[in-house]
């Protein structure tokens, strides 16, 4: 309890004459937040050297909130690839297995991810709070790579010069790759931009990790020998680095073919040899690596096989589950060449102790976000769910709902006093003061505030700031009243015990069976056709998940769907995960 009212205050950088600051409407100073407590659901493998990986679910902001307890300072490398404001909904194709594609026109269908449509002062703000508490989490020997594109890259590089200051700008990296389609009118875009920058002026960089060959030209001009004389003077035969060409600031890498078996089928994947590239530059074996808009896991997977300490983030169930699969098979295909290389070598042991591999992590919950798979469809659901009648066209009402005015804050965190800042710069005060005047001692109006948490004094704060008006305001808290709401329809399973044997005998995921029965002459001949994956836990303590079975098949194949219990097993804990990621957890006693 006593974690839970830790507040963290922020150092305030000393405004600066002279210095461009980048302004917006709405724009509000992030001076302090306080501590979140996470809680631990799941957990695979094993610690090493004393530490545990952590991939969080949640808001970041409140994901970073719970790491300053403990991190602040201490992370060695960030990585981030935020949300571009592409003006995009990023979409995810699904594919039930087992259906050849010439077969059937339902064997495939799209399902959004997420969606990268903000108003230009929300994109700034949230931004501009992350990397606050970014800065706070990095250590004074670190760097922070933001990856970005032409959308908002010159917005964003003020930003890090305000956050971080513009005498801790490192690089400008430019990743260039190959793309199909031709534009007309304009250069075809054909890279992103990576804003580098370091706390402090002692950070690390291994220009040596990072090299690269030098081109056929340059190899055979030094192979000559040539004597480097300028002036007059002779300053003896050049010679060429034996371990390559020091690495310059634009990285020619290619994006992952769309066939390849690393892509993961999650939008905007980047590639391993780009993250690889940025970790081996800018951290050791051993450091900690974070990444806070985690995506498809590429930060945490290339981390592991480095020999890097990770934690990462998101906001998205898919993106937890598609990480958590691929660590998974990361850290199988890590424990494998390990057992290869003691057969082969004598030594092979003392070698292996030296190139150590965190491949254990934990997953956590930081807040309660088990309604929704991504926060695109929460708004539309609570809508639903709580049978408002939609404003679509309004700036400041979601909807009304029994003679009430319908405000819904932000569904991916709590709500702040500071949420409440757009809604009380946009309400309409010339009418309440015609209302204030023809009803005397009546509230103005009646305001329904639905959110996902909030601060404990949010209603109190808006009636005392508003408080000439008298407004008549009610708080709906979906996490605390969730029971009385439907969101989603759950799954359903029948997991039975056969002598030494554990069957499941069906699986009816029903979100997914509904989009499947939209499609054309839709038809699953068998359950495991819409599974992704199963673990299984033998002895499952009631709090933490530990899973003995990983039941994590290739892209064509599905699940076994039967499994050998061990004769020590207790409390049998099954989890199932669909195709889009959504899971059933089943106690089996």
């Amino acid at each position: 309890m006593e974690n839970e009212q830790l507040t963290f205050e922020f150092e305030k950088r000393p405004t600066i004459k002279g210095f461009p600051e980048l302004r917006w409407t709405g724009k509000r100073p992030y001076e302090s937040t306080q501590y979140y407590p996470a809680q631990l659901r799941e957990r695979y493998g094993e610690e090493q050297d004393g530490w545990i990986n952590k991939i969080y679910w949640g808001d970041n902001l409140q994901v970073m909130s719970h790491l300053l307890k403990d991190y602040r300072g201490k992370i060695d490398l960030i990585y981030i690839d935020p949300p571009f404001d592409s003006k995009a909904d990023y979409k995810k194709t699904i594919e039930v297995k087992g259906v050849g594609k010439a077969e059937s026109d339902i064997s495939s269908f799209e399902e959004k991810q997420y969606g990268d449509i903000w108003t230009n002062d929300e994109y700034l703000q949230f931004m501009y709070e992350r990397l606050i508490v970014l800065r706070e989490l990095l250590s004074d020997t670190g760097c922070i790579y933001l990856h970005c594109d032409w959308h908002k890259s010159h917005h964003l590089r003020m930003l890090m010069d305000e956050v971080f200051g513009a005498d801790r700008f490192v690089n400008e990296v430019i990743w260039h790759y190959s793309g199909a389609g031709t534009p007309k009118g304009c250069w075809a875009k054909r890279h992103d931009n990576i804003w580098v920058y370091s706390k402090t002026s002692e950070y690390c960089f291994n220009a040596d990790a990072v090299r690269t060959e030098y081109s056929a030209t340059t190899v055979e001009r030094f192979s000559h020998a040539i004597n480097n004389v300028r002036n007059g003077v002779n300053f003896g035969a050049q010679s060429l680095n034996p371990l390559g060409k020091y690495p310059e600031d634009v990285l020619d890498i290619s994006i992952e073919a769309p066939s390849a078996s690393i892509r993961t089928g999650y939008p905007t994947q980047k590639p391993e040899a780009l993250i690889e590239k940025i970790i081996k530059a800018s951290s050791n074996p051993g450091d900690i690596v974070f990444d806070c808009f985690m995506g498809s896991g590429t930060t945490q997977a290339v981390a592991m096989k480095l020999g890097r300490r990770f934690i990462g983030a998101d906001i998205n169930l898919g993106a937890i589950q598609t990480t958590t699969k691929r660590l998974l098979n990361v850290a199988k295909s890590l424990e494998t060449e390990e057992e290869a290389q003691l057969s082969l070598t004598d030594d092979g042991e003392d070698e292996a102790q030296d190139d150590v591999k965190y491949t254990g992590f934990e997953v956590y919950n930081v807040n309660n976000y088990d309604f929704f798979r991504n926060p695109v469809q929460a708004r539309d659901l609570i809508i639903q769910a709580l049978e408002i009648q939609p404003f679509p066209q309004s700036n400041v009402w979601d909807g009304e709902l029994d003679g009430r005015m319908v405000k819904i804050m932000p569904v991916n965190r709590i709500a702040t006093k500071a949420d409440l800042e757009e809604l009380k710069a946009n309400l309409p005060y010339k009418t309440y003061e015609r209302r204030k005047e023809e009803y005397p001692g009546q509230p103005v109006e009646k305001i329904t505030i639905v959110c996902m948490g909030h601060e404990p004094d949010l209603k109190a704060s808006l009636e005392q700031e508003l408080s000439d008006y008298k407004l008549d305001i009610e708080i709906v808290d979906i996490l605390r009243d969730k029971t009385d709401l439907q969101l989603k329809r759950e799954a359903e399973a029948e997991i039975v015990r056969e002598g030494s044997k554990l069957v499941i005998r069906s699986f009816y995921p029903m979100n997914l069976m509904q989009k499947l029965s939209l499609q054309k002459d839709y038809y699953v001949e068998d359950w495991r056709q819409l599974v992704e994956s199963i673990m299984i836990d033998w002895n499952y303590d009631g709090v933490v998940m530990q899973p003995a079975v990983t039941d994590i098949p290739d892209k064509k194949d599905m699940v076994s769907g039967v499994y050998d219990i061990p004769e020590d097993a207790g409390t049998i804990k099954v989890k199932i995960t669909d195709l889009l990621s959504e899971s059933l957890e089943m106690e089996v006693e």
